[in-house]
């Protein structure tokens, strides 16, 4: 296991690791650990279809502020190994983008990564935006995991418009072995999800009996959460990393 210096509180320690994914093979990931060795949960960040970018780790190392184990795989580093996070999404892309059972595979592998570190409580939660929304409720479906966090996570239910050039179908099938709480976050001024999306997922987790809760905010489309893009909006993105850590802290501590 990685180690880092314990000094003093709120110091933090990032790095670029290797973690075993889907079917045995060796990935890049970015890790962000808070200083000490008090008892603590995990968190799997999924970042989104633009790939594993700056401000995604910079998401992880937020959830090491917030006093997390914390970890980001990198979907595209079979296709792309050390490409720019630009030029490794559209070679995803032009393949079809993350099979569902490698995804599955690789988030599994970082949170049993998180699970055996030192100061690891034994619970893992799940993160992701845009195309990695989905896949924050598919692994939760798919995969032990205490919580869930779905931003704006296109496709979930209803069908995968033609010509998107994604190899992606809903989630619809999985949805009844969701396993963990789900908090999703969205805007009313998507389309992908749009609001009667989100409002029919609700209906079916309410129907299976599904702990959630969801949250749309007006004045917000796709990508809210993102600072470095014309959707980015501050009192949505502020109320949404509230509601995140308050969710977070509800299931993985202790």
């Amino acid at each position: 296991m990685t180690q880092y210096p314990d000094t003093s509180p709120g110091s933090l320690f990032a790095t670029t690791i290797t973690v075993t994914g889907h079917d045995g093979d060796e990935i890049e990931a970015y890790l962000a650990r808070p200083a000490g060795e008090s008892a603590r949960g995990g968190v799997v960040v999924i970042h989104h279809m633009p790939g594993y970018d700056r401000e995604t780790k910079e998401m992880v190392r937020r959830f090491a502020e917030l006093g997390y184990d914390a970890i980001c795989p990198n979907l595209y580093h079979r296709e792309a190994p050390g490409a720019a996070p630009d030029d490794a999404s559209a070679v995803s892309r032009a393949n079809g983008g993350v099979p569902d059972e490698r995804l599955v595979g690789d988030v599994a592998g970082a949170a049993a990564y998180l699970r055996a570190l030192p100061a690891a409580n034994g619970k893992v939660g799940v993160i992701g935006h845009c195309s990695g929304g989905r896949q924050s409720v598919l692994a939760a479906c798919r995969l032990d995991l205490d919580a869930a966090v779905d931003c704006y996570g296109a496709f979930v239910v209803g069908e995968v418009p033609p010509g998107l050039g994604i190899r992606v179908t809903n989630l619809l099938p999985d949805l009844p072995n969701l396993g963990a709480p789900l908090l999703g976050l969205f805007g009313t001024e998507d389309q992908h999800p749009s609001p009667e999306q989100v409002a029919e997922l609700g209906r079916i987790l309410t129907e299976q009996g599904k702990d959630f809760e969801f949250h749309s905010y007006e004045d917000a489309g796709h990508g809210f959460f993102a600072v470095n893009r014309p959707g980015y909006r501050v009192a949505a993105a502020n109320d949404g990393w509230e509601r995140i850590a308050a969710f977070f802290a509800k299931y993985l501590e202790g």
